[in-house]
């Protein structure tokens, strides 16, 4: 009876141990060379489709970059946002937060997806949310920022609701700890999340999400006291009060169409767009982050990295919990 209670007891602890390492053994999955066997080109063939998209627009950058993190951090990077909505399901989408998301984004990934199953030793085997990964790569390095391996082997999400998106990305009002709260809630360091932020370093934002700091930011000061005044005035040249919503702006006054450090020497002089971006520079837990990136681009290339790698290892779903769509828009 003795030897009954221990085999039960061994047997219990093995699967609790099993139930605390599944999230790990999701991550773990992934590595650079999944496709080798089955679709060893499909680096090359997005690529290809994310080259010719770039020719077209340099919007592609950031419509794809944006998209990447937007889908990691609703249910994971699932490939969930680029679900379109039906009669009977609202998608994630289609919910305001992602209602700026460039159609470009959307295309690239469709139609790097077609390019890799017109191969037919491709066909269906490559997830969209790996296609959408590495194209997110390929922009990055495209607009000057650096290269690094992805890594691979994620399945598409079988959900994408609107109503799960809602608190789940920062928004451009955020303080330091709202913003901390956020990103470690998905294992990601303030050193990740500054890192990650520097995106704003292409790409661009209309006008109302930070129409406050230049018009109504306080009782005493109608502009925002942190924002470069030279700035504040042309901020107001471009988007005066009431502007047509359609109006955007580049995020990066200096170097708008160039991934760089050049993020982080805006912030140093009260050039950061959003509340969310000066923040990082006025408080003194990240100041210093700051500094060292707008000196040291290497350094910054390296932490993006990392934190690239690891925002891409977030809700990474296998097994049951996902498939290979036949088509990115549609669930299976």
């Amino acid at each position: 009876m003795d030897r009954l209670n221990v085999l039960i007891a061994i047997v219990l602890s093995i699967f609790s141990v099993g139930i605390v390492l599944m999230p790990d053994l999701a991550s773990a999955q992934l590595r650079t060379n999944y496709y080798a066997n089955t679709c060893p080109n499909v680096e090359s063939i997005v690529r290809n489709v994310v080259n010719q998209k770039f020719k077209q627009t340099f919007v592609t950058v950031p419509a794809v970059l944006r998209m990447f993190f937007h889908d990691c951090f609703v249910e994971g990077c699932d490939a969930s946002v680029i679900v379109s909505s039906t009669s009977g399901n609202k998608a994630e989408k289609d919910h305001p937060d992602n209602l700026s998301l460039a159609g470009d984004g959307f295309d690239t990934v469709i139609k790097a997806k077609a390019a890799i199953d017109s191969n037919s030793r491709c066909r269906n085997k490559v997830s969209c949310a790996d296609i959408l990964a590495l194209a997110t790569r390929d922009v990055i390095q495209l607009s000057g920022g650096p290269w690094y391996p992805v890594e691979l082997g994620r399945l598409d999400g079988l959900t994408s609701k609107a109503s799960n998106v809602e608190g789940k990305l920062p928004k451009p009002t955020f303080n330091l700890n709202q913003l901390n709260s956020m990103f470690a809630s998905h294992g990601l360091s303030q050193a990740d999340m500054i890192a990650l932020t520097a995106a704003h370093s292409v790409g661009f934002s209309h006008c109302d999400k930070f129409s406050n700091r230049i018009y109504n930011f306080s009782p005493r000061n109608p502009v925002d006291p942190t924002l470069n005044k030279q700035y504040a005035a042309q901020l107001q040249g471009m988007c005066p009060r009431n502007v047509d919503p359609r109006i955007a702006i580049n995020m990066d006054p200096k170097t708008p169409r160039t991934f760089d450090n050049n993020y982080f020497k805006n912030l140093q002089q009260g050039m950061g767009l959003f509340t969310s971006d000066q923040v990082l520079y006025t408080d003194r837990r990240s100041k210093g982050t700051v500094d060292l990136w707008a000196s040291n681009s290497k350094s910054f290339q390296n932490a993006f990295v990392t934190a690239m790698t690891k925002l891409g290892r977030v809700g990474v779903k296998t097994g049951r919990n996902g498939n290979i769509r036949f088509d990115c828009g549609r669930l299976n």
